[in-house]
This record gives structure tokens, C-alpha cells and sequence, in this order.
């Protein structure tokens, strides 16, 4: 298997709604081939390695010795989990009075933050159930590690919720859907990544003021698309499973027909408004010309330039040199045809800024880099992003890598059927306040757009989760045991049955932990900036 720690999880079977929900087709590449037949009395062969779960406090790495296994035995010792983690006890869900307060854990992480963007990132949270619920990573993690799992890794995304899933485009210049967050990336349990996508339908159906049936629906669609994908996948030769992606065009055709004629034109509207997302549209968003050169604009606290937060007496060349050194570094983790198209950029006259980004994010150092070609026309903007331990370390052990940008940059290209050509990472030792930070770099923007699931109808909501499920099926089948996993999801809609109603209690929960934020800063333990 695939942990370090051979103790077996005790848990309880839940009781599971009775009615099935229908789970219509998403379009996929590749054909699925026929799953490996049962092994007969002449090939039945015991599990090479004991099958049993494990869960929290265990260490989890991706095992490449299943090679040695034929895919009967893989089959095998899936379905054998059935019996050690029965498919309906993923419906537990264990929040007693020894729960940690989310509060603290939240508290925790902003210590090691920028104070001064600290309540912006809770004014965010605030916003509803669902910013909460984006921000809330760590608790959740938490959450997680009491319930039970298989014990099969995958490479995790740590944050699969829905506004996590996107469009971008590819060196090949096409427009591609997948995972589009990394930041929590680290080999864990399957489990984990599928709970946080279907808590996440829920919590946005709800904010959306959906009813219980068609959100138990939507949830247990986006699962059953999952089982069905990983299905799929087992079927297929590994270099299928690695080629597999979903580009945009079929994205367009799978809304198609549950949308509106004004949905269709807004989607249509959305995509190509995505393609002019890139460093270009952010020169003229972000910088203004001064003494003949673009700089960046400040716009505080969003975005301030280097320049406003270095002191006034601090020795220019100083900084320039160091830059021009973590440019090196970072240089270093590229292939070399990207190194080469690196260096035909200024980056000796660059201009950097502090940014903020998203929800959960807030408050790590995050900065920006505007680097010039061949001359003002040929921008390259690069985003430099904060990465410290996943929050899943606690729980599925430290990552191999030393330097946690690499932990993200490693753990993306083995999930995205495509990343970022720029993707690198870097080490400031010491950063400016004497802690050693690690970082990873990408284009700011190349074709990125995520989108709005608050302004989806039912439908189309219901779609969109179908092909999240689809995405991290593809994800999770590219690094951990997809025919095993699909031995122990089988052909019933059980699992699918017990995730919905995990959601529906986490959903339950998350508002929970959402007003007890509020009264936090009602209360002044926290400050928050709210509309920011």
C-alpha cells in the first residue's frame, strides 16, 4: 500500500438517502478499454502487500511498485477494502467537543503572515459561507484526518474545492479546464480531495439558495462522475490515462444544452474574454509609463511597488544585486528551452510589486515582476507566490522536498495535464525579515479565468461539479492506483451516497465555524476589513 503505518481505522457505517440521482455523460478522450477480468483458480494470487487503511498521522507517498502487480491483484486488493472501510462510512463525520477551534487554527496561520493584510484576508472570508469555506483550508484538513480513508495515495490537490477548477492556456496555445490551485498540493488520500469538491458544491448550491433535493443531486452527480471517470481510466493504458485532458471546446459543448441562450452567449463572452488574459492586457491594467519605461501602479493595499515598502536610505544596488541572484536561482529550475526564452527578457530593469491574491492566500507574500523583451510591446509578467508546508502535512506527513515551492511546482505538473511553461520555484535565504521563505514563480496571467459559480443557475451548477469530478478523477488517476480505487468504488452509487451526506453535514459545520468568524470580529479578537 501506500503509507508507512500499518494500524487499521475503526469506522461506522452510515445510514445513506435512498433514491439515486441520475449522473449524465461528460464527454472524455481516449476509450475505456475493458477492466482486467477477475483472476481465476490458476492466477488468484494473495496482495503482494498487506491491504489495509490508514489515516491521519501517517506518512503518505505515491507507490510506483504496483508496476509489479498485475491489474487482477490491484482489483483485488481494492474491492478487499470494502470490507476494512466500508464505501457507506464515508458519510461520518466526527466534530465533537475535542474538535481544535477553526478560529485558532486560522489565528495560527496568520501569525507567520503579512500583519498588515491579515484582515483583509478575513473581511474576505466574511463575504459568506462559501469565501469562508475557500479560506478554510486548515480546518478542514483537520476535519479531514478524522475520517476514514483507504489508505491509497494520490497526488492530493489539498484545496479541490469548486472555484479552484478553471480555464488557462498552454505553451501549444490551446484553452485547456483543470485544476488550477496548487498551493496545498502533497501525496494523500484520495478521500480527502473528494470530500472538499463535494462540500464545496454544497456550500455554493446553498449560498445560492438551491433546495436540499436538487443540491443532494448536484453532489452526488459530481461523485458518481468521479466513480464513473475512474472507471473509465482503469481501463486505459497509462499513457492514455497522461494524455487525457478536457479543452475548452468541450467544455462549450457540455454547457451547451443546460443553459440559457444568454448563458450560452456569456459563456461564449467568458472564453474569449479568457484569451486576453495575458501579460500584455496586464501592462495596460497594471503599469503606467514613467521617465520613458512601464512601471507598475500602486494601489494600496492590493498593490504596492517595492520601492514604497523598501526604506528610503536603503542602498538600491543592494536590492538589485539580490534580485539579479534569485532570478538565477530560480532560472535553474527550468528546462533549458524555457531558461533560453527566460533570458531574452530585462530583468536587470525590472519593476516588482506586492500583490494581494485571492481568499485563503492573503497575507503570504505574493509579488509581482514585470520583466521587458524586444522592447515595451513585449511585457512578461511574473507572479513570485509564497509556499509554505501544505496544510495536509500535519496529517499525511512532511513532503520530500525540502523547499516547499518545489513541493507545488512538482506536485502541479503531475496533476494539470498541462502547466504553466514558466513554472519554477525559488529560495530567499534570508528573506528581508531574517526567515528563510520559499517560493514558486508562474505567469501572472495566460489565459487564466475562473468561473463564477454564484451566477450559475441549478443546471448549469450541477454540470459545472460533473466536470470537477471529471477533472480530479483525471488528476488522481495520473498518480495513484486507479484501478484499485476503481475496484473499491465499484458499480453502486454507495460512495456516492455517503459523500453527499458528508457534505451536507460539513455544509452544516462550515456555517458553523463561518458565524463563529463573525463574532470573532464582532467581538474584536480578530480585525476585519471587510469589502477589500
Amino acid at each position: 500500500m501506500t503509507t508507512t503505518d500499518s494500524r487499521t481505522t475503526t469506522v461506522r457505517a452510515q445510514k445513506a438517502p435512498a433514491k439515486k440521482a441520475p449522473v449524465p455523460k461528460v464527454p472524455a478522450q481516449g476509450r475505456a478499454r475493458k477492466p482486467a477480468r477477475p483472476a481465476g483458480p490458476a492466477e488468484a494470487v494473495r496482495p503482494a502487500v498487506p491491504v489495509r487503511p490508514a489515516g491521519a498521522g501517517r506518512r503518505y507517498h505515491l507507490d510506483t511498485e504496483i508496476k509489479k502487480l498485475t491489474p487482477a491483484m490491484r482489483a483485488d486488493q481494492g474491492r478487499q477494502l470494502r470490507s476494512l472501510v466500508p464505501r457507506s462510512s464515508h458519510a461520518q463525520l466526527d466534530a465533537g467537543s475535542g474538535r481544535p477551534d477553526p478560529i485558532e487554527a486560522l489565528e495560527g496561520q496568520s501569525a507567520s503572515r503579512e500583519p498588515d493584510l491579515v484582515p483583509i484576508r478575513y473581511g474576505r472570508m466574511l463575504a459568506s459561507p462559501f469565501a469562508y469555506f475557500r479560506g478554510a483550508a486548515l480546518p478542514m484538513a483537520n476535519d479531514l484526518s478524522a475520517t476514514p480513508v483507504t489508505g491509497i495515495a494520490v497526488q492530493a490537490c489539498g484545496d479541490a474545492h469548486i472555484g479552484n477548477f478553471g480555464l488557462f492556456g498552454t505553451a501549444e496555445r490551446r484553452m485547456m479546464f483543470d485544476i488550477n490551485d496548487f498551493d496545498e498540493t502533497t501525496p494523500g488520500p484520495w478521500e480527502w480531495d473528494v470530500k472538499r469538491l463535494a462540500a464545496s458544491l454544497e456550500i455554493a448550491a446553498r449560498d445560492r439558495g438551491i433546495g436540499v433535493r436538487t443540491r443532494r443531486a448536484m453532489v452526488r452527480g459530481a461523485i458518481g462522475r468521479y466513480r464513473l471517470t475512474m472507471a473509465m481510466f482503469a481501463g486505459q493504458p497509462n499513457l492514455d490515462v497522461w494524455y487525457a485532458h478536457a479543452e475548452v471546446d468541450e467544455v462549450r459543448r457540455r454547457f451547451a444544452a443546460r443553459v440559457t441562450a444568454a448563458q450560452r452567449k456569456n459563456l461564449a463572452k467568458s472564453i474569449s474574454k479568457a484569451r486576453t488574459k495575458d501579460s500584455m492586457q496586464a501592462l495596460d491594467k497594471l503599469c503606467r509609463v514613467v521617465n520613458g519605461r512601464p512601471q507598475i501602479v500602486a494601489d494600496p493595499p492590493l498593490v504596492v511597488p517595492l520601492s514604497s515598502l523598501l526604506k528610503k536610505d536603503l542602498d538600491s544596488s543592494g536590492i538589485e544585486s539580490r534580485l539579479t541572484s534569485l532570478i538565477e536561482a530560480y532560472r535553474r529550475t527550468l528546462p533549458g528551452d524555457r531558461r533560453y526564452l527566460l533570458d531574452q527578457y530585462q530583468f536587470e530593469a525590472s519593476d516588482i510589486a506586492r500583490k494581494v491574491v485571492g481568499v485563503g492566500s492573503v497575507g503570504t507574500r505574493c509579488w509581482i515582476m514585470l520583466m521587458l523583451g524586444k522592447d515595451d510591446s513585449d511585457p512578461l509578467f511574473l507572479q513570485i507566490k509564497e509556499a509554505g508546508p501544505s496544510v495536509l502535512s500535519e496529517f499525511a506527513g512532511a513532503s520530500k522536498f525540502s523547499n516547499q515551492g518545489q513541493r507545488v511546482v512538482e506536485g502541479q505538473r503531475l496533476m494539470q495535464a498541462a502547466s504553466d511553461i514558466f513554472l519554477g520555484w525559488l529560495r530567499i535565504d534570508p528573506a528581508p525579515d531574517g526567515v528563510t521563505r520559499d517560493f514558486y514563480v508562474r505567469q501572472l496571467r495566460d489565459w487564466k479565468f475562473s468561473f463564477d459559480t454564484q451566477a450559475m443557475a441549478p443546471g448549469g451548477l450541477a454540470d459545472y461539479g460533473q466536470l470537477c469530478g471529471w477533472t480530479l478523477a483525471r488528476a488522481h488517476a495520473r498518480s495513484g492506483d486507479r484501478i484499485a480505487i476503481s475496484a473499491y468504488l465499484g458499480n453502486s452509487d454507495a460512495f456516492d451516497k455517503a459523500v453527499a451526506e458528508f457534505a451536507s453535514a460539513y455544509a452544516d459545520l462550515n456555517e458553523q465555524d463561518f458565524n463563529a468568524l463573525d463574532d470573532a470580529a464582532k467581538s474584536g479578537r480578530i480585525l476585519a476589513q471587510r469589502g477589500i
